[in-house]
Parts: C-alpha cells; sequence; structure tokens
C-alpha cells in the first residue's frame, strides 16, 4: 500500500493511494499513521477493512496539502557517510561502522511545504535519502532477517542541514541538522510489498531544475537490514522511528554551493514518489 496524509499541519486525514491513481480518505477505518497505528499491525488491519470497505470519500489533492507520511516520529535516527562517494567529496574516510547521530523529531514536515534557512545561515545544504519507517518495536534483533521484518515501510526523506551550524560550532552534528522544518518526509509511506528492492533504487535531487545529486541505493556501505540490525544493539527502535539512511555525492558542501531564499529542490526516489520544497527564510 501507499499511505498518505492529507490537510492542514495538525489535522491531517490518513489517505490510501490506490493502483489506479486515487485517493482515498481511510479516517473512517484509522485515526491516524502513527505510532500507535503501526505498533498495533494497523497496516494489515487497514489493508482487510480496505477490502469490505466499499465506497470511500475520494479526495482531490489539488490545491491540498500533504503532510509527513508518518505522524509524530518518536525519534527521527540518520546515518552519515552511508555512501562512499560522498565520504570521498566530504574528505572522509570510508566508516567501518555506521555513523550515527539525530534530528529532532519536530523538524518533520510534509514534502511540499515551505523549507526554513534559519537566523545566521551561510551553509544551509540539501541531502536526499531513503527512509525507513520502523512498525514494531526492536531490541537487540538476532539477525538482518529479523531486521527486515520490523520494518513498515519506506518513504523519501531530505536530510536538510546547516554545515556550519553542523562541523564549525563545537561539534554535535544534531546543532546542524535539527532547526525547523529540516525533514520533509514523504510523500508516501510505501509497504515493503510494493517497494521492491530497497537495494536497487535510484535517489536523486535537483535544485533549480539543475541536477545535483543522482545515485543508487545500492551503493550504500551499509544496506537496511544491517543498519536496522546495527541500530537495535543501541536503541530501542519503536512504532513509527525513522531512519534517514545517508545520501549520495552531490551535496552542497562539496559544491561550496548553499541554499538561498526562493531556491527549490526536487526529490524522486524510484517507487516512492517526489518532493518539492521551496526554501525561505527563517520568521
Amino acid at each position: 500500500m501507499r499511505l498518505l496524509r492529507v490537510g492542514e499541519v495538525g489535522r491531517e486525514r490518513p489517505c490510501v493511494l490506490r493502483e489506479d491513481g486515487s485517493v482515498v480518505d481511510v479516517s473512517a477505518l484509522v485515526d491516524d499513521y502513527d505510532g500507535a497505528f503501526l505498533a498495533g499491525g494497523g497496516v494489515d488491519r487497514l489493508r482487510a477493512a480496505l477490502a469490505d470497505a466499499g465506497d470511500l470519500p475520494v479526495v482531490d489533492l489539488a490545491g491540498q496539502r500533504v503532510g509527513p507520511c508518518v505522524a509524530r516520529p518518536p525519534k527521527v535516527v540518520c546515518i552519515g557517510l552511508n555512501y562512499s562517494d560522498h565520504a570521498l567529496e566530504s574528505g572522509q574516510p570510508v566508516p567501518s561502522e555506521p555513523v550515527v547521530f539525530f534530528k529532532a523529531p519536530n523538524t518533520v514536515v510534509g514534502p511540499y511545504d515551505d523549507v526554513r534557512i534559519p537566523r545566521g545561515s551561510e551553509k544551509t545544504d540539501w541531502e536526499v535519502e531513503l527512509a525507513v519507517v520502523v512498525g514494531k518495536e526492536g531490541r537487540y534483533l538476532p539477525d538482518e532477517a529479523a531486521a527486515l521484518d520490523v520494518v513498515a515501510g519506506y518513504t523519501i526523506s531530505h536530510d536538510v542541514s546547516e554545515r556550519a551550524f553542523q562541523l564549525e560550532r563545537g561539534g554535535q552534528w544534531v546543532k546542524g541538522k535539527s532547526c525547523e522544518t529540516f525533514n520533509p518526509l514523504g510523500p508516501w509511506l510505501v509497504t515493503p510489498d510494493e517497494a521492491g528492492d530497497v537495494q536497487a533504487l535510484s535517489l536523486s535531487l535537483s535544485l533549480n531544475g539543475e541536477p545535483m545529486q543522482q545515485g543508487t541505493t545500492a551503493d550504500m556501505i551499509f544496506p537496511v537490514a544491517h543498519l536496522v540490525h546495527y541500530l537495535s544493539q543501541f536503541m530501542v527502535l519503536e512504532p513509527g522511528d525513522v531512519i534517514n539512511t545517508g545520501t549520495p555525492a552531490g551535496v552542497g558542501m562539496a559544491r561550496q554551493r548553499y541554499l538561498r531564499p526562493e531556491d527549490v529542490t526536487e526529490l524522486e526516489i524510484a517507487g516512492l514518489g517526489r518532493q518539492r520544497q521551496r526554501f525561505v527564510p527563517a520568521p
């Protein structure tokens, strides 16, 4: 299934994108796509309910906001330098273990929402990433097969970064990663049965129509199954958690080119949809 949330901030309605391209409102069947929904086997229950639901309200997306496909993630766990070409352009060695950091959960916004360039920023940067959404609690998972069993689905994440805050202000990457609106997510949460081989997905990002990043998840140093298993050895993964799995080469830091007001980024991952954001000054 492809799950999305439609509506104004804080008032999003759970919807489903059908195979024929239509979108239906399923708020009569589920409350929201959040940790509680995922923890209770909500995806399977919703799939069964849809088979018996009959007619549901059709949603015309024209002029409507699409929200993040997961509501209120408990945490956003990020993996740095997970593509060798990005490690090279960053001047860093290929890591022997995953590089782990966090973003504040309230950075998560919709896939087409404006992104705010923070006050004092000179180096706001872009990063297209495959995001994993956790569907079951995971602690000390025994192997990679068990790790994939806790995955609810996949989506697109834009891991926006402020490089000066991240790298030039006394360490702690979280300072350059947790500015408001710095994690557009969506448009869809795509369940594993429809996502296909997540280690063979093309991903791309353009700035004002100019290609900046073009890569494939086949080039990940640590694939999805390894990351989920690895993280579960250090923290409890909770339903609704988001894991950003890293970005390929082509970021602004390597080009010495950064985002400015009115810039527009467009992101795409094969089978997972597209995002588009306009960058605006923080109020």
